[in-house]
This record gives structure tokens, sequence and C-alpha cells, in this order.
């Protein structure tokens, strides 16, 4: 069975494409004239993606300083993955929850948009990516003072600048949105 049939199976959409820049055309002709939020996102910010949606939806991320009540009420959410299996499942680590919960509830519409880097064999395979590659990048990035900033490896710690407090995998399509997996042929983000 292919990613597609996997991820349609549980209850996802599933769009595949060559490059970012026909995922973009997709996801700007998908949230025309809506109301959209962001997750935060390197893969989002490579791709432009917020100034190129904001140019026919009305836009709100947090990294732009944006209301929370906007990113909170918006009818579609846009996010990635820290990976997927190839087995079906989505795999998220979050330190202030505001992806991973905006990703499960809240909004008409959810797409994770996510580059073949952050695909993996199956859920162990995923969750070993999520946190040994995607949580200590960003932990770097964000200059906070965990182990994985340092060595680049999950030590599971309780260090108050842990970005890993909710670790979550979605097993299917939650039932109270729409969902679709935006898949993109390319490296991108972590």
């Amino acid at each position: 069975m292919g990613l597609k049939e996997v991820f349609e199976k549980r209850g996802y959409r599933f769009c595949d494409f060559a490059d970012r820049e026909a995922a973009v055309r997709f996801l700007c002709e998908e949230c025309n004239g809506k109301t959209v939020s962001f997750g935060g996102s390197i893969t989002l910010q490579e791709m432009d993606l917020y100034n190129r949606l904001s140019e026919n939806s009305s836009c709100a991320w947090h990294w732009k300083k944006d209301p929370a009540d906007a990113i909170r009420n918006a009818e579609v959410f846009v996010t990635s993955a820290n990976a997927i299996s190839e087995t079906g499942e989505i795999v998220n680590i979050d330190g202030n929850c505001n992806r991973v919960s905006s990703s499960i509830y809240g909004h008409k519409h959810v797409y994770f948009v996510i580059g073949e880097n952050k695909l993996c064999r199956d859920l162990p395979s995923a969750w070993e990516r999520a946190r040994n590659i995607a949580a200590p990048l960003n932990a770097k990035r964000l200059k906070k003072n965990t182990p994985c900033a340092i060595d680049g490896k999950c030590h599971d710690c309780q260090s108050q600048d842990c970005i890993c407090a909710v670790i979550s995998v979605l097993r299917r399509k939650p039932s109270s949105c729409g969902a679709t997996v935006v898949f993109i042929h390319e490296t991108l983000g972590y």
C-alpha cells in the first residue's frame, strides 16, 4: 500500500507534490479568502507560506506577533510535523502546546505540510526522529539550555527550558475537523 492509501485509510486527505512551489500554489488556492493561522514551523518559514497566503487570506502567526485570538479563532490551521511514518502516524513535539492543540481541535481544517525528509519507516522510528533530530535542532535554534541543544540527542530531561512538554501521535484524523497531509518531495524543516 502506498503512502497516499495509508493516510487515506486513516481518514486524511493526502496530496503529493514534487516541490514546495506546487504545494504553495495548492495551499493558496485552498485557503483563498479564509482566516488562517500557523503553527511554529521552519518548514512553513522556508516556504514563505505566511507571506504567500497573506496575499488573499487573513493570516495570523505567533512568530509574527499576531494576536492569540486571531490564531485560535482561524478557520484553517497550517502546521508541519516532526515526523510521519509509512504506517500512517503523525508525530509532533511541542513545548507550549499551541501547535499540538491546534492541530487536534478547534479549527475547521488542518493542513500538515511535510517534507520528505520527515518520512520514517514506522512509529518507533518517527518517535526517534522527533526526539533526536527535530527537538534538538529546535532547542538549539531557540537557544534553550537543554542537554539536547548541546549534544543533539534526547536525554529525557526535565530542564526548565525543555521544549518537549507534549509528544503527540495522531493515529488517525481527529473527528472534529478536516485534515490534509501535504507531502512534498523536497527536504524542508527539521
